[in-house]
């Protein structure tokens, strides 16, 4: 099965034969990202590395880990990628009280909560994914959460996605994802899941 993209509206009706909800964190449930590139320069910029904001956005929903190694490769530095991504993470922690919940999503979950399945599969750390949930109010809405800690690979490998359909017990091609990064485009298609890009939803921002 090839996965699809579906361009409707946040409150059209889902599709009979999907039966389990897969959700992004960042950019998704949560309008972070634009924390998160702060909390980047915060981390990267003392070490003479550059994060252009364009290229930022290109690796959305890769891990942190991930991102470092790969920066620090392309600028010939050797920071000990580990330690330059716990730092990163301190800095968005620090920032992460004034993101705001990205309400058309939120919406669809709770509207779904009890009629799907639904998990949330981000490239972030469990604990971060698990605080920033709380944080829009959204506690108990999801059978489960997948963070980029708990599988070998990240996006845009499948990896994350398939695990959230085993533990919600459907199988991908009943799934559904919600993204906003290309990453995570790449990691549904390659899961066998349909997709919605939910960008257009809140952008630009007012």
């Amino acid at each position: 099965m090839t996965a699809a993209v579906f361009p409707h509206h946040h409150a059209a009706e889902i599709p009979a034969h999907i039966k389990g909800l897969i959700f992004d964190c960042d950019g998704t449930l949560i309008d972070t990202m634009p924390i998160h590139y702060r909390a980047w320069c915060q981390a990267l910029e003392p070490k003479g590395m550059v994060f252009p904001e364009e290229r930022f956005y290109s690796f959305a929903g890769m891990p942190t880990l991930k991102i470092v190694e790969i920066l620090c490769q392309e600028q010939g530095k050797s920071y000990d990628a580990a330690q330059v991504a716990h730092e990163k993470e301190e800095h968005y922690i620090n920032l992460m009280p004034t993101a705001e919940p990205i309400q058309e999503v939120i919406a669809i979950a709770r509207r779904e909560k009890g009629r799907r399945k639904l998990a949330v599969a981000s490239g972030g750390w469990h604990s971060l994914v698990e605080r920033a949930i709380a944080m829009i109010d959204c506690v108990g809405l999801f059978d489960t959460i997948v963070g980029a800690d708990e599988v070998v690979h990240g996006k845009p490998h499948p990896d994350m996605f398939l695990e959230a359909a085993r533990r919600i017990g459907v199988p991908p091609q009943d799934c559904l994802v919600y993204e906003d990064g290309e990453a995570g485009f790449q990691a549904a298609k390659a899961a066998g899941m349909e997709l919605i890009d939910v960008r257009p939803w809140y952008l630009p921002r007012k």
